[in-house]
């Protein structure tokens, strides 16, 4: 009570004192994280050369390229590309603002009239764009508040508009601004001159290569000290961004033995009729079985994860596994359960019927407003060209001929050739054309509808008749039962608890579990490589407070589990010596061996040289600039640039070439005739500098600015 009674009367300092705890543990987060202290970064994707890219208007964006690359697309690939966009539109956008370059209000109405001008909404009864009509669309949509309207078959709203006009604007101006470049990098008479004589100047040689393979990699001692020099001498090939070295341990959720017999089982009991009490009516019904049913379809799409196909296939198109045996069937054999594709099967031969591989046929096609690759001038509407398509055929069955009547036709490439058309089964055709082409008899004509329009079609030759089948499948998903997946997570889930007490490794390797290494992946990365999709352990990789040998469980997307260990964090800045050992071994090896190779070359001739050393005398003639290469030694710029400095006869001394160390003799100077105008390679070459000039320049643009990318906090 005594103790009871202090606190009591001590309760308004202790609420003082946990009052300053909490504003304490308030106050460091707030300076750990300035940016919400202050309003920064919290809300930038990136600040390019000063201008911040806001997250909201990002954000929207983001989910506008979302929409536009469709269901097979991820969020992170959406984002990416509008990052793109964004950082090329800030770097261009303070070049032309740096140069004066602006779009006027009436190139503005020029730009939009381009754009625009084909599109039915906005044109006049003439088919003439109409400048009117889109600005009445666009008051329009301001007017809706932020609804969309339709325009040419898609839906927009003000702000998308805006978009669309400040990307129309950016657009021209790029063209102006890479316009002014391409003007500025046009060869002279004199460049054209040289790249003439580095092409067509010739010496002829005779080289002596002491190869580096003659001294072993064991001669040659290599130091971390080495490999750290080497790196700083080389800081701009060994800049590496940060990264994260990752092993993970996988569960896969995968159906068991068990499970493939269950599902088969399953299958089969759906073959024969069977009893089955109806508790509704007390009465013991018959469930009819697959062998038997009347009707397939239905009996199909109620039992299989597969829906009905009521085609005709070629042996070709049947399930490889299985087509021998189904082709050979009766109507009414079924076969199965077999596996095909992650399926179980039962299929069953239904009807069998010949039909031709090959069809020729000629049509006249009679399109209308709203067909698939409809022309601009097509004015019909669909009953319109129903009734015209009716008109044509009428006029053929009472005689007129097909062919004259080809110019009412708008497939002008098959009216080349007399409307005719031959294609085999396999082809992509629409298919009511293809159904209608193989189905029916030689000399049959009719009108049929697809979605170009309306065919007067008729069959004039069908070629290899061949027998075909329409079969009944019904298929079952192989998949993991929920036993099979519980036993999954428990596994995954005792190999993460074992690793608080053993060494990751140790613990992998006790249970036989295989570890799947994965080195250098960046912050930004989406894919990992054997698991897919996995943002999630991305960015847990590169969080703050995980440590290497940390280690989480992730689900994996496929069905399962992969219990992840960070391995390895490497800041941004030079690689360490540890990582670049591997391609920087070879290259100091390489200058420590042609110093070796240096100091015991003796002579003076090139023969000399070649008898001290064991080594045969080689020769190459007609050596370029333009193409250093030396006749069984490959490309040797280093070599080939000496040599243009020799005067006849002349002996290099050792040169460290990229597969040895050399000595070059000048055994011939095949001097070039100069041309009388080099006005043609001058052209040449400014085409070539003008079409690399667009991606160089923005290339070199992009790694000049000041960029800080944030993306890595919101995704």
């Amino acid at each position: 009570m005594a103790v009871l009674n202090k606190i009591r009367q001590r309760s308004l300092f202790l609420i003082l004192i946990i009052a300053l705890a909490l504003f304490s543990f308030v106050l460091t987060d707030l300076f750990k994280n300035s940016d919400a202290l202050f309003g920064g970064a919290q809300d930038v994707v990136a600040t390019v050369n000063g201008t911040n890219i806001d997250r909201i208007d990002f954000n929207n964006r983001v989910e506008q390229m979302s929409r536009q690359l469709g269901p097979n697309s991820t969020s992170t690939q959406a984002m990416n590309r509008v990052y793109d966009q964004e950082v090329r539109r800030a770097i261009m956008l303070s070049q032309f603002e740096e140069l004066g370059l602006s779009v006027e209000q009436d190139q503005m109405k020029d730009l939009l009239k381009q754009s625009f001008s084909g599109y039915p909404e906005f044109q006049n009864e003439d088919g003439v764009f109409d400048e009117n009509k889109l600005s009445e669309f666009v008051s329009n949509l301001k007017a809706l508040g932020g609804q969309s309207a339709p325009i040419a078959g898609f839906q927009m709203n003000y702000d998308q508009w805006i978009t669309t006009e400040e990307n129309i604007a950016t657009s021209a101006l790029e063209r102006a601004y890479y316009n002014m470049i391409k003007a500025g990098v046009n060869a002279t008479l004199g460049e054209a001159e040289v790249d003439y004589m580095l092409e067509n100047a010739t010496r002829d040689l005779s080289f002596v290569q002491i190869p580096y393979t003659s001294i072993a990699d064991s001669l040659v001692n290599v130091t971390k000290g080495d490999i750290n020099a080497y790196i700083k001498a080389h800081k701009d090939q060994y800049e590496v961004e940060a990264s994260r070295d990752i092993a993970f341990v996988e569960f896969k959720e995968v159906a068991s033995v068990e499970d493939e017999e269950n599902i088969k089982t399953e299958l089969t009991e759906l073959l024969n009729d069977k009893p089955e009490f109806n508790e509704t009516t007390k009465i013991t019904d018959t469930i009819i079985g697959f062998k038997n049913v009347a009707n397939v379809e239905s009996f199909v799409n109620s039992n299989s994860d597969l829906n009905y196909n009521d085609a005709f296939v070629s042996k070709s198109e049947l399930p490889k596994p299985a087509a021998d045996t189904l082709y050979s069937m009766n109507v009414g054999s079924v076969f199965g359960p077999y596996k095909d594709n992650g399926y179980f099967k039962l299929s069953k031969v239904i009807a069998e019927k010949q039909r031709p591989d090959t069809a020729k046929v000629r049509h006249i096609l009679i399109p209308h407003l709203g067909a698939t690759r409809v022309a601009a001038d097509v004015t019909k509407t669909e009953a319109e060209a129903k009734k015209t398509a009716d008109s044509i055929l009428n006029l053929i069955n009472r005689g007129t001929k097909f062919t004259d009547l080809l110019e009412l036709s708008s497939d002008k490439v098959s009216n080349e050739k007399e409307g005719v058309i031959e294609f085999t089964y396999s082809q992509s055709y629409a298919p009511e054309f293809k159904a209608f082409s193989f189905d029916n008899n030689e000399g049959d004509i009719e009108v049929v509808k697809t979605s170009f329009g309306y065919h007067i079609i008729e069959i004039l030759e069908h070629k290899n008749t061949s027998r075909v089948i329409k079969v009944a499948t019904i298929a079952r998903k192989i998949e993991p039962s929920e036993k099979t997946v519980d036993a999954t997570f428990t596994e995954a889930s005792k190999f993460e608890l074992a690793l608080q007490n053993e060494d990751y490794q140790a613990a992998a390797e006790s249970r036989n579990y295989e570890i799947k290494p994965v080195n250098g992946i960046k912050v930004l990365d989406e894919n990992i490589p054997g698991l897919g999709s996995q943002r999630a352990i991305v960015r847990w990789a590169f969080e703050d407070g995980t440590k290497s040998g940390d280690y989480k469980r992730f689900s994996i997307p496929t069905g399962g589990y992969a219990v992840v260990q960070l391995v390895k964090k490497t800041k941004k800045g030079l690689m360490d010596a540890e990582s670049a050992s591997a391609t920087v071994l070879s290259e100091i090896r390489k200058e420590k061996k042609a110093q070796m190779i240096r100091e015991k070359i003796t002579g003076t001739t090139i023969e000399d040289v070649a008898k001290n050393q064991g080594v045969a005398t080689n020769r190459a003639s007609a050596v370029n600039m333009k193409s250093p290469t030396l006749s069984g030694a490959g490309s040797e710029p280093k070599v080939v640039g000496v040599a243009f400095g020799l005067e006849e006869g002349e002996v290099s001394k050792p040169i460290d070439g990229n597969k040895g160390v050399y000595l070059v003799q000048v055994t011939k100077i095949n001097e070039v005739t100069s041309l009388d105008n080099y006005q043609a390679l001058a052209n040449r070459l400014s085409i070539a500098r003008s079409n690399a000039a667009q991606s160089k320049v923005y290339n070199a643009l992009k790694e000049t600015a000041d960029i800080e990318d944030n993306r890595a906090n919101f995704y």
